[in-house]
């Protein structure tokens, strides 16, 4: 028998490829998976992943590998496509990792720490994160995560690299995150569905809810006694149940649900808090984020 038909039955190789943006957090997440027992490579040229995958997980112990794969690759970056395919021939499977931010972020941050960015030859950051954006984008389209760290800590980045890479997913449903937001503070750019409930009456404008958030009773009171909030939430259980099992059918592991208001603090909150819930009661086990409900100012 081929090793190649071999190793496509093997359930304990774990390939992880994690790349994205130069800022983004690939230093913490490698970090984060070498303490979960993987053996972790930085900056492995892309030509090397064929050799990596054909020898390495046939001649050693350790069956869970994480690398990480960025622009700093120059020219060896070209052989990447050609180095994953020979991956899946030879029957290894793989997860890419795709972590990203928002441009004044990832300016901020290269300023905080006062690092070059690898592709900045004039010392100008944009241009530079710009150019890294196209280098990378055919590894963004291809990936199975897409993670945007703009505004999450080092633990919540933790809680979904374990959510959406570590947990064993065989016999298990769809992992679900729901997540609040802000529109003035930017759309979840790993989102795959967005819903918009600033339709729903703004209790900011209310002075004695003003200054609560859509964690409380109050809040959550005042948005669900609203016709039309109630309405939403019942065409979206229908549009769920029936979407949902069709990203299963398609081999997709991860959706991202965002519901957005203006300031993410309160509409949106409690929208989320009901839809977490439906979704526990269809069977599913959601993880849920409120992005934006602490900042200050919000509407």
């Amino acid at each position: 028998m081929a090793r190649g038909k071999d190793l496509k039955k093997r359930d304990d190789l774990r390939l992880i490829i994690l790349t994205g943006l130069s800022g983004a957090g690939k230093s913490e997440a490698i970090r984060y998976f070498e303490d979960a027992g993987f053996f972790c490579i930085d900056n492995l040229p892309a030509s090397l992943i064929y050799n990596l995958g054909s020898t390495f997980f046939k001649e050693t112990k350790n069956k869970k590998v994480a690398i990480v794969i960025d622009a700093r690759g120059s020219d060896f970056f070209d052989h990447l496509l050609e180095g994953l395919l020979s991956l899946k021939k030879e029957g290894i499977d793989y997860h890419v990792v795709f972590l990203e931010a928002s441009d004044d972020i990832l300016v901020k941050r290269f300023k905080e720490t006062r690092r070059r960015h690898p592709l900045s030859q004039t010392g100008r950051i944009l241009s530079a994160i710009e150019k890294e954006k196209s280098r990378l984008q055919p590894l963004r389209d291809m990936a199975d995560i897409i993670i945007d760290t703009s505004n999450i800590t080092t633990r919540e980045l933790h809680e979904k690299l374990a959510d959406t890479v570590l947990a064993d997913r065989k016999g298990k449903k769809l992992q679900i995150s729901v997540v609040s937001f802000g529109y003035r503070y930017g759309v979840p750019t790993d989102a795959d569905i967005v819903l918009d409930v600033r339709f729903i009456m703004n209790p900011y404008y209310i002075p004695d809810l003003k200054n609560l958030d859509g964690r409380t009773s109050k809040i959550s009171e005042f948005v669900l006694e609203k016709p039309e909030a109630r309405k939403f939430l019942e065409l979206f259980a229908k549009m769920a149940r029936f979407l949902i099992p069709q990203y299963e059918k398609e081999g997709k592991s991860y959706l991202v649900i965002a519901i957005g208001c203006t300031g993410g603090k309160h509409r949106a909150v409690v929208i989320s808090e009901e839809i977490v819930e439906m979704l526990e009661k269809i069977g599913y086990a959601p993880t849920l984020l409120h992005r934006d409900v602490e900042r200050n100012g919000a509407k």
